[in-house]
């Protein structure tokens, strides 16, 4: 399965947000949107990614303040990207190596959409439920010998 088949079975909703936009405000937009990253964008450019874990460092690190802080002070800079003709596997390998649960998926310098761990894990069930049936369908089917009885 194919990075853009997960995107295509996802959909294709981008939430971004700029860095200069305070953390109060993202974290705003990713409880209003039910969305646990932003990817960050300045001037038609990716710059960073938003993700729930730089959310409580920036809480951890600004105390009292972190709400004002700006996005780009907590936001993870240049993240790990896939693109959407990466295998599933090759996919997961990058996210388990870089220890990263949401990668932007960039066609060239265009965002088609964000992945994120629960996406592929869902990906994996989807297709092993569709593998389990035809195997179930193709044992069910199977060809009789030549003078094979019906087993009552």
């Amino acid at each position: 399965m194919l990075v853009s088949e997960i995107l295509a079975i996802k959909g294709k909703v981008l939430y971004t947000i700029a860095p200069s936009r305070s953390m109060a405000e993202a974290v705003a937009i990713m409880t209003e949107q039910d969305v646990g990253s932003l990817v960050v964008f300045s001037q038609g450019q990716m710059t960073g990614m938003l993700t729930f874990r730089e959310v409580l460092q920036a809480v951890h690190k600004g105390g009292a303040g972190w709400a004002e802080m700006p996005v780009e002070a907590a936001m993870l800079p240049g993240p790990m990207i896939a693109s959407p003709d990466m295998e599933m596997d090759a996919l997961r390998r990058l996210m388990v190596d870089h220890h990263q649960r949401y990668l932007p998926v960039m066609d060239g310098t265009t965002l088609m959409g964000v992945v994120s761990f629960h996406d592929v894990a869902k990906a994996v069930l989807e297709e092993q439920s569709f593998e389990n049936r035809m195997l179930k369908n193709y044992i069910r089917n199977w060809p009789r010998e030549p003078g094979e009885e019906d087993e009552k």
